[in-house]
């Protein structure tokens, strides 16, 4: 295990995010993230998806999607962006299965229930889901135009099947390759 991950985790197994308050109601996780996939520290490309996502993801089950506020981002390293790459385009895939979801750059909305004693409403996600779904979209659309960089087109690839794979969205189709 690399010294950067063992610092990550507890003795017992578990994975431990310092929060730090960023303003009224917002915490926000670390943002010098490791590689999602290997935990490596240098990283070489980030991608954002949305905080549902994170359901996808090892190590996701007990974050409270609903209370991240804006999108998840995922940094990976060289070696593994390289991986992510060919997944994507090559075979219209996401890697999220095997990310960890302790090493994701994110923000969190203050717990009011625990203190004030008083009930907040679950965030609705669907505005954001939607608007990074339908930038997805324009970046496959325009997958011919020089100025579309690799990075946004696997981005692109890994929100709409992450959001087809969560039942947020139909299916498009086949996506384009570049």
């Amino acid at each position: 295990m690399s010294p950067s991950a063992a610092r990550s985790w507890g003795l017992n197994g578990e994975t431990h995010t310092t929060l730090r308050p960023v303003g009224i109601g917002v915490y926000a996780g670390l943002k010098n993230t490791p590689c999602c996939l290997c935990g490596r520290d240098e990283t070489h490309t980030r991608i954002a998806v949305p905080p549902r996502a994170l359901r996808l993801m090892a190590n996701g089950g007990p974050i409270a999607w609903r209370d991240v506020v804006g999108a998840v981002t995922l940094r990976f390293c060289a070696d593994d962006w390289a991986l992510v790459s060919d997944l994507a385009i090559e075979m219209d895939a996401h890697p999220l299965s095997r990310c960890n979801a302790a090493h994701v750059s994110l923000d969190l909305r203050e717990d009011h229930e625990a203190l004030l004693s008083a009930t907040k409403d679950e965030t609705d996600q669907t505005e954001l889901e939607a608007r990074l779904g339908s930038e997805a979209e324009a970046t496959l659309d325009a997958v011919d135009d020089p100025y579309t960089e690799e990075r946004d087109v696997v981005e692109a690839i890994v929100v709409l099947r992450a959001l087809e794979e969560l039942g947020v969205r139909d299916s498009p189709g086949d996506t384009v390759a570049l």
